[in-house]
């Protein structure tokens, strides 16, 4: 599988507005974009940090998964995404390996990407994402 770099780190929250002090008074970023991905009941806000960005992720419906995520474990730290040339390839290459997919197919996701996710009990706990543009 090809992984050019961490693309992003997704963090659990339960109100983006709550956060952005911390982020932007405390840690000194600027937070470049704020979208709701309607498909998946959330909103996002984007942060970078030299190449890295990370993702803050609000659930917009009780029953996303993100909400869910929340009332289990709280607020923190919810995938690892990597980004990749062909995130389908990727799928299929790990699926040859016995890895458990959450997504057969590549989906879209927040700013244009094209994402998939890979279970965490085949990734041994860290709920991970390949993604390209």
């Amino acid at each position: 599988m090809e992984i050019t770099h961490i693309e992003h780190l997704g963090i659990a929250v339960k109100s983006i507005e709550e956060q952005l002090p911390y982020y932007e008074e405390v840690l000194g970023a600027k937070c470049y974009n704020i979208e709701v991905v309607e498909d998946q009941k959330v909103k996002t806000a984007f942060f970078k940090f030299g190449q890295t960005k990370i993702e803050l992720l609000e659930p917009t419906s009780p029953e996303s998964t993100i909400a869910k995520f929340i009332e289990k474990r709280g607020e923190g730290i919810h995938h690892i995404a990597f980004a990749t040339p062909d995130v389908q390839a990727a799928l299929d290459e790990a699926a040859s390996k016995g890895v458990q997919l959450i997504d057969k197919k590549p989906r879209p996701g927040a700013e244009g990407l094209h994402i998939a996710f890979l279970h965490p009990k085949s990734t041994h706990g860290v709920l991970t994402e390949l993604c390209m543009k």
